[in-house]
Parts: C-alpha cells; sequence; structure tokens
C-alpha cells in the first residue's frame, strides 16, 4: 500500500518546521517552547505584558542552541493576533505548527464572587484565541496540506473541580473546538489535539498554600509531580510525524489522576 505522508527519517525530528507557542516566556509554555526548539523546530516565543521577562526567556531558549524569534502580542486581540502570524513568518518562515498556551491568571472563587466579565476573559483566552490564531494560520496550512495546532487544556474539565468554574467552562468549550476542528481539518492532513496537564507547579504557583499542594499530591496516583518538561514532551511528539494518525485526542499529563 502506498504510503502518502512524508517519510522522514526521524519521526520524533522537527527539523525544518517553524511553530508559535502563545504565552510562552514562563511556566508551561517555556517549556513547551523549550522541548520544540530541543526537537529541531524553529520556535517563536510570544509574550504580551512583560518585555524584560520576554527578553530573558528568549535568551535563555536561544542558549539551548535553537533557532527562534521573540515576538510580543495580545493573544485574544485580532488585530495583533494577525501580525503576530505575520512577524513570526516573516522571520522564520511558514508556520506548521501552532501552539496554544496563553493563559491569564485563574482565581478560585465560589460562583456567586465571579462577575460575567471573568467569564468573558476565560471565553476569549480559551474559545476566541483559538479561532484567532486558526484563522490566521489554516490557509498556509492547507496549502502545504501539513500542520499541527495543539490546545493546552486543563484536567479540571475531566475532575469537575469546584471553586473554578468560568475556567473550567471556557477549558471545556475549547475541547470541544478542540475536537470539531480534528474532523472538519483532517482531509488536509492537519491534526489538532489537546494536552490537559495535571497541577504542575511553576512560577504561578509559587504562593499557593502548601496544605492544598499536600491534598493534591496524596491522589497522585505515580506518587511525584509532574515536571513541565512532561508537557513539552506531549507536544513535541504531538508537533511530528510519528503522531500524523492521531488527532483529536486529549492527552491528560497528570500521572494518572484522570484515570478513574
Amino acid at each position: 500500500m502506498t504510503q502518502t505522508r512524508d517519510e522522514r527519517p526521524d519521526q520524533f525530528s522537527l527539523a525544518g518546521r517553524t511553530a508559535l507557542v502563545t504565552g510562552s516566556t514562563t511556566g508551561l509554555g517555556f517549556a513547551i517552547a523549550k522541548s520544540l526548539g530541543a526537537a529541531g523546530a524553529k520556535v517563536a516565543i510570544n509574550y504580551f505584558n512583560d518585555r524584560s521577562r520576554g527578553e530573558a526567556a528568549f535568551a535563555d531558549y536561544l542558549a539551548t542552541g535553537a533557532e527562534g524569534h521573540l515576538v510580543r502580542g495580545s493573544a485574544v486581540d485580532a488585530g495583533d493576533v494577525a501580525r503576530i502570524v505575520q512577524e513570526v513568518e516573516t522571520s522564520l518562515g511558514d508556520l506548521d505548527i501552532l501552539v496554544l498556551s496563553a493563559t491569564p491568571d485563574q482565581p478560585h472563587r465560589p460562583i456567586e464572587e465571579y462577575d460575567w466579565a471573568f467569564h468573558q476573559s476565560m471565553i476569549d483566552y480559551f474559545v476566541k484565541s483559538p479561532y484567532l490564531f486558526a484563522k490566521a494560520v489554516l490557509p498556509g496550512m492547507k496549502a502545504r496540506r501539513w500542520g499541527r495546532i495543539v490546545n493546552i487544556g486543563s484536567e479540571v474539565v475531566a475532575r469537575g473541580v469546584g471553586n473554578f468554574s468560568p475556567y473550567v467552562a471556557a477549558k471545556g468549550g475549547q475541547n470541544g473546538w478542540n475536537r470539531s476542528m480534528a474532523t472538519e481539518l483532517a482531509p488536509w492532513g492537519i491534526t489538532v489535539n489537546m494536552v490537559s496537564p495535571g497541577w504542575i507547579p511553576v512560577e504561578r504557583h509559587e504562593k499557593d498554600p502548601q496544605s492544598e499542594k499536600d491534598e493534591y499530591f496524596a491522589q497522585i496516583p505515580m506518587g511525584r509531580w509532574g515536571l513541565p518538561q512532561d508537557v513539552g514532551g506531549t507536544v513535541a511528539f504531538l508537533a511530528g510525524d510519528a503522531a500524523s494518525f492521531v488527532t483529536g485526542q486529549n492527552i491528560h499529563v497528570n500521572g494518572g489522576m484522570t484515570v478513574h
């Protein structure tokens, strides 16, 4: 039977590919960018608010020997999204891999303490932003009949975490979008998948109560904390040729927290 997909000597290599990771100067986003770069991709690292932090992260990324570009812009503003994509393609070449990682603060509160503006901000990041970026990158991906879109989700949807309803609802919407887009784009050789981490302590978790960390840790079947590179490695797999027949999936990276 004739094989129609790209037969590369190393299915796990991303050499010759260009990636954009939104919200990628800290935490899981930065780990994802480094994993893609280590696999050989040219990676655009995106930030919006903190220029000095963005430049420091990009310097750390370049120190690994990988090639990339630092791009400023909002992941939820239509004008910025169009400019980000154009700038990255001008600097690095056609975008092959899109990783949707940008996220705002996520306070835990009872439903009565949230207002609609906060709900809308969650929808903007996890439903609007994927839509805007997909609209910008899909013409090129369809023309080349190759593309990878990876949504960064969360285990909270499967676990039904309370006091977190706007975030959980928006992430659920992103998961639905992920599944629908996977079916729609499959004929063009474009895969769409979601990686849903558990609670993996990164910079923004530094002030979280130790009692909450201890309670969560006690439930992890694997008996260890997840590491940012656990998520980065999963994304790098989905971005390559080895995962060319994997689409519409939601892979939980949480040590077994959602097995039951």
